[in-house]
């Protein structure tokens, strides 16, 4: 059935005796299952729908719903202790940088470990979300449409394809795929192939057709710092620590470390980059240099024009081609929402604290950031900060006070990261952390000044209250230690998040940290 056709409109519904608001969460991947988590232990009433019939979304090769970008070869470029959530550490029998299926099987074990999964409506893709009457009307597959107080967006950004703009000029008698639609090495048995790109997809796919196609190009539009998955016997990322230090300053310090280890681009055939390492989202391979040294893989300049089966490049030489990939990106895309509500143009998405929509109330996004590092700790941080708020124990600045913090984000972001559109949600991943959780005690406060306002000193979340900000523990965070421990980095209550396992303490699973 059509939006706005004789479909079934149901109100928000409320637990018995009143309660927190309804919301409704959008998508069940592994952005989605932590919000779903968050709101299961506030009891905050809610629905999640999944397009696909399975959790797991970006992580499960050939999902169904048509949005996953993984392929057979797939593993992590970040280790397993950063990418684990808080308090479900994967199995200490993955490896380092585990594969794609065996991620995707955590996220299924902990969706059944906490009993989420029931929680979930799968095969039910959102078709529009509109504001109306100061509430979310969600409309779902087959016209039904629910009226929701808040909806928590986690439709993830890297399942729509961005190419090269403007289009390469010329015609290619061969075939052009971009990355999201590359799947395993079959597709480049014998072929003549030419990637287009810098990224780690495009480090994956050069590596795997140096193995099988019968030739490989690596197109290099800029130089970039290629950095490995190890440095002196550990996870690169686990040398990086939380601390008030900018993060910039840790990257400087790492600097002399892959010089020695690594040594200059330009040894390996590439072009130099022009940009301080951590100005761009980092290119982690620790085999693409391996391939470039044994002359596996061809770097070539930018292409110029596609002419039948030839490849021309700026350089003026030219080559045979039977299959061109571009690694090129993706777009931040909300096919639900009308564009004059809200999108995301040139990939910008202005949020405060890159979760809330200052202008529409009870609108908030998950997963929208691109770390050093692993996305899931920080949407399970951005979580609980959505379920503390529907919950009562947090509070938003003004609109204005939020709309003046997105531009000073977005002037710092301009001098940090090269200009780009694959850089307006990067983050520094240990920083990032700790600004959530400062938030998350903030607005904590200026919940309790509104309680106090309004004469209710003793309600929820006032000093003392359990999960509240001033009780025992992390900001509405059970079992956990000071946030102060966290910023002299000693222990984080994510500990996933902020990189930290404290000394002894059981590697296996089982809850280890609060919510």
């Amino acid at each position: 059935m059509e939006p706005g056709g004789d479909a079934t409109l149901r109100p928000p519904a409320r637990p018995p005796g009143g309660g927190p608001a309804r919301a409704c969460v959008i998508g069940a991947g592994s952005s989605g299952i932590t919000a779903v988590k968050a709101l299961r232990e506030r009891a905050i009433p809610f629905d999640c729908f999944e397009a696909s019939d399975r959790i797991g979304g970006n992580w499960v090769l050939g999902n169904p719903n048509g949005m996953s970008s993984a392929y057979s070869t797939l593993y992590i470029n970040t280790s397993r202790e950063r990418m684990e959530y808080s308090d479900f550490p994967m199995p200490t029998s993955y490896p380092d940088f585990p594969r794609h299926d065996q991620i995707a099987r955590y996220f299924n074990d902990y969706v059944d470990h906490f009993g989420l999964r029931e929680r979930i409506t799968f095969d039910t893709p959102v078709r529009r979300v509109t504001r109306r009457d100061g509430l979310w009307e969600v409309t779902v597959e087959g016209g039904e449409r629910r009226r929701y107080e808040a909806v928590l967006v986690a439709n993830g950004h890297h399942w729509d394809p961005r190419w090269p703009e403007p289009p390469i000029a010329g015609a290619f008698a061969g075939e052009t795929i971009h990355a999201h639609h590359y799947k395993d090495p079959s597709q480049l048995r014998g072929r003549r192939v030419v990637v287009v790109g810098m990224g780690n997809s495009a480090m994956d796919i050069a590596v795997d057709a140096s193995y099988h196609a019968a030739s490989t190009t690596l197109v290099a539009r800029r130089g970039v710092h290629i950095v490995p998955k190890y440095v002196l016997g550990k996870p690169l990322d686990a040398r990086v620590h939380p601390s008030r230090v900018p993060f910039t300053w840790g990257l400087r310090l790492m600097q002399p470390m892959l010089r020695v280890t690594v040594g200059p681009m330009e040894r390996y055939g590439l072009p130099r980059p022009e940009h301080r390492l951590g100005q761009t989202h980092p290119t982690v391979s620790g085999r693409i240099l391996d391939r470039l040294a044994h002359g596996t893989i061809t770097v070539k300049p930018p292409i110029e024009e596609l002419a039948g089966e030839r490849v021309r490049y700026v350089d003026g030489s030219e080559q045979d081609a039977d299959l061109v990939v571009f690694c090129t990106g993706y777009k931040i895309t909300f096919p639900f929402f009308e564009e004059s509500l809200l999108s995301a143009p040139d990939n910008c998405l202005e949020l405060y604290k890159r979760v809330f929509a200052p202008d529409l109330p009870g609108l908030a996004f998950i997963g929208f950031v691109q770390p050093w590092g692993a996305i899931m700790p920080l949407a399970e941080l951005q979580s609980r900060l959505v379920g503390d708020q529907l919950r009562g124990d947090y509070a938003l600045p003004s609109r204005a006070q939020m709309h003046r913090d997105i531009q000073r984000m977005l002037r710092r972001q301009r001098r940090r990261y090269v200009a780009s559109k694959r850089h307006t949600i990067q983050v520094d991943f240990a920083n990032y952390a700790i600004e959530l959780q400062d938030e998350r005690r903030a607005g904590g406060e200026r919940a309790r000044q509104a309680r106090q306002a309004r004469g209710a000193p003793g309600a929820r979340g006032a000093p003392g209250a359990r999960g509240a900000p001033g009780a025992r523990g992390a900001p509405g965070a059970r079992g956990a230690r000071s946030t102060g421990d966290v910023h002299r980095g000693a222990y984080s209550p994510a500990r996933a998040t902020l990189l930290h396992r404290a000394p002894g303490r059981d590697p296996g699973r089982g809850r280890v940290g609060g919510s």
